[in-house]
């Protein structure tokens, strides 16, 4: 199967699933009447991100016959979401020196800088997104742990108040050609269902156990509040209706623009025999006569004027203004051409508010990134309580674009102010070195420390012996 396709509401009459409990039965229905309700909004959404939204006219200036035949050219809620996304960018997790819990072999097994990226897409584009964290199904030696990455669109959960954590989570796993879903997962805490469509159109479901005291699914959400622990789009309301806007806007421009591509004449007093070899052909030939009418007078031409595009440039740059102050996101990354040039310190600087809510929801995703990883190392080893992470960090690269020059003059006056700086990580870090640059300097250096240290060890036992050689022959 190629892609996701629209899912169809084949699971809205379930009222029995065979191998699962009754209280489990009664929480799945929750899910997938959440899913149910959040469903549309989500495609929606999705139609806008992929600019595949269908057209809203107005049938005022534009006729439908014309509007269907005009693509969509305005890209703005993918951009509102990429541009975003583009500042959030996950490096990995900082260990102790001996990696004491094996994350680096967690990593290795699920390529968690990959798949956060597209968490993170998926999070800006339908308010949040799902970890799920489980045993590798393929893995009969128990230890890979799988930490997959969910859309909100193949996926439900409920939210649990006083802890603050997901009660219980529903993804959807597979699908048929026409959108019929025909398998999905139930999260519960401490115990999972993964659940299947039968060949007797019946569902199964077989149930495993686990260690955690906790639903193994995280959440990633945008701008999460109080009264909304799974956050909101990117591609909220404001930003649909602008884009609608705009779209309509272009819609306008571009029938004006095919109504005035050809001249408009009209001759007063013309007979209309004299176009009998066609028109087009008339206006193109290299010599043209008319003659008189029948009363001796000249015949009048008139052409209609082009309508200026002024009107319609002037409305699309303000629909652009707008989306801008919603989005955070400068205007000349909207398409809309300033009149003076602006300089990269210039565009760096306007991009001050959209790099403040990333560092904000890069803090949210560590946090996450933390509880997800804490669940994997104690489903691996199968332990009671979760694991101690202290010392663990997750790394995320730098959210503000700075100058070379600007970073060499910071660390040069922070390294002379306080000592140990100069050869410390954060210090690498803020020289503009990724994780993986870090960890190959710090081998780098241990290797050169190795060389140098051996080579004392040499000289210092060259020295001995003739040292030893000397007393002798003095002795002798």
């Amino acid at each position: 199967m190629t892609g996701m396709p629209q899912l169809s509401g084949n699971v809205a009459n379930i009222t029995r699933i065979t191998g699962m409990d009754r209280t489990d039965l009664d929480t799945t229905m929750r899910l997938l009447k959440v899913w149910r309700a959040k469903y549309p909004r989500n495609l929606l959404r999705t139609r806008f991100y992929d600019a595949k939204q269908r057209f809203r006219n107005l049938q005022i200036a534009v006729p439908n016959t014309v509007a269907e035949k005009i693509g969509n050219v305005v890209g703005w809620p993918q951009k509102s979401v990429r541009a975003l996304a583009d500042k959030s960018v996950f490096e990995g997790f900082e260990t102790p020196s001996n990696d004491p819990h094996g994350i680096a072999a967690i990593m290795a097994d699920n390529e968690l800088t990959a798949d956060v990226s597209e968490a993170i897409i998926s999070c800006y584009k339908h308010s949040c997104s799902f970890l799920t964290i489980d045993y590798d199904p393929y893995d009969t030696t128990g230890d890979r742990i799988m930490i997959t990455p969910r859309s909100a669109d193949w996926s439900a959960a409920l939210w649990d108040t006083q802890r603050r954590r997901i009660a219980a989570a529903l993804t959807i796993t597979n699908a048929d050609q026409n959108g019929n879903i025909t398998a999905f997962n139930v999260w519960l805490p401490g115990h999972n269902y993964a659940v299947e469509a039968t060949s007797m159109g019946m569902w199964h479901a077989e149930r495993q156990n686990n260690r955690l005291d906790r639903v193994a699914v995280v959440p990633f959400a945008y701008d999460k509040q109080m009264d909304r622990p799974f956050g909101r789009s990117r591609i909220n309301r404001t930003l649909m209706n602008l884009t609608d806007m705009a779209v309509r806007t272009m819609v306008r421009m571009e029938a004006s623009a095919e109504f005035y591509a050809t001249p408009k004449l009209w001759f007063l007093g013309l007979d209309s025999s004299a176009f009998e070899n066609g028109t087009w052909s008339s206006l193109v030939s290299d010599i043209n006569a008319i003659s008189r009418d029948i009363d001796n007078n000249i015949p009048e031409l008139k052409q209609v004027q082009q309508a200026s595009m002024s009107p319609h440039g002037a409305m699309l740059e303000t629909i652009a203004m707008l989306a801008s102050a919603e989005t955070d996101i400068p205007a000349e990354n909207l398409g809309i051409r300033l009149s003076n040039p602006t300089s990269a310190e210039a565009l760096a600087a306007s991009e001050n508010a959209l790099t403040r809510v990333a560092d904000r929801q890069n803090r949210v995703f560590g946090q996450q990134l933390m509880n997800a990883l804490s669940m994997a190392v104690q489903l691996r080893d199968n332990t009671p309580a979760p694991p101690d992470l202290t010392g663990v960090r997750p790394l995320w690269a730098p959210t503000r674009v700075v100058s070379d020059a600007a970073r060499a003059d910071y660390y040069t006056k922070v390294a002379g102010a306080l000592d140990g700086y100069a050869d410390s990580d954060v210090a690498l870090a803020k020289l503009g070195m990724s994780h993986e640059e870090i960890s190959s300097f710090r081998a780098h250096q241990q290797a050169l420390r190795a060389k140098q240290r051996l080579d004392q060890l040499r000289s210092q036992t060259t020295g001995g012996q003739q040292s030893t050689e000397t007393n002798t022959v003095e002795d002798k």
